[in-house]
């Protein structure tokens, strides 16, 4: 972790009450999630500093990737510079949003939306040029010291060609699983959320999790 690194963060008392809470799944249009967050005011904190102050938000894109058919999930092992996560399954992409990511006097939206397609072209080596996330809801828990200090705003991309998706090796064991099998992998927390937030309830609890 680049402990001197800026990330995009946003005062947690500036968030509505509902954002927030222990475990936070909300369905929403996109202008009210970029709306809301442009009005609360968004800023470029280090990155060691605000990794442990919960008084702050780091906003984090989470793509999840899915067949156009919905039977087929894009799934890979954490393995990145949160150790906090190692060993557990993934289905959402993205990371933090530095201020290279957009000239000074962006908007919110431009802000986030230009460093989650650079997260996806960092992370994913091949993908469809025309295939575009869209937003679906956030997502937010308090239950553990990663999710106490990051907020995920959730986007899904459907995809008619996951065969031309290649993963960096960052994607460790990127592979397309059954939906409906989704429960029986060691999933993180915001990838149950994720699963929750898309309809999926079923898929996203599983023996033994919590």
């Amino acid at each position: 972790m680049n402990h001197r690194e800026k990330v995009l963060c946003i005062k947690r008392e500036r968030l509505p009450v509902a954002w927030v809470e222990k475990k936070s799944v909300m369905d929403m249009g996109e202008s009210l999630f970029f709306a809301t967050c442009n009005r609360a005011g968004f800023e470029f904190r280090e990155r060691g500093i605000v990794e442990t102050d919960p008084s702050f938000k780091q906003i984090i894109p989470y793509v999840v990737i899915q067949t156009q058919d919905l039977k087929l999930m894009a799934a890979y092992l954490r393995n990145g510079s949160e150790q906090r996560l190692h060993d557990l399954w993934s289905v959402g992409i993205g990371g933090h949003i530095n201020p290279e990511d957009c000239p000074p006097r962006s908007s919110f939206k431009e802000v986030l939306m230009a460093g989650m397609m650079r997260e996806l072209d960092e992370e994913l080596i091949k993908r469809p040029g025309n295939e575009i996330p869209n937003f679906s809801g956030i997502i937010n828990e308090e239950e553990t010291p990663v999710g106490c200090v990051h907020l995920g705003a959730v986007f899904t991309l459907n995809t008619q060609n996951p065969d031309l998706f290649k993963p960096g090796p960052e994607l460790v064991d990127f592979t397309w699983k059954k939906t409906e099998t989704l429960a029986k992998l060691n999933l993180e927390l915001w990838s149950r959320l994720a699963l929750n937030l898309m309809g999926y309830d079923r898929y996203a609890l599983g023996a033994g999790h919590k």
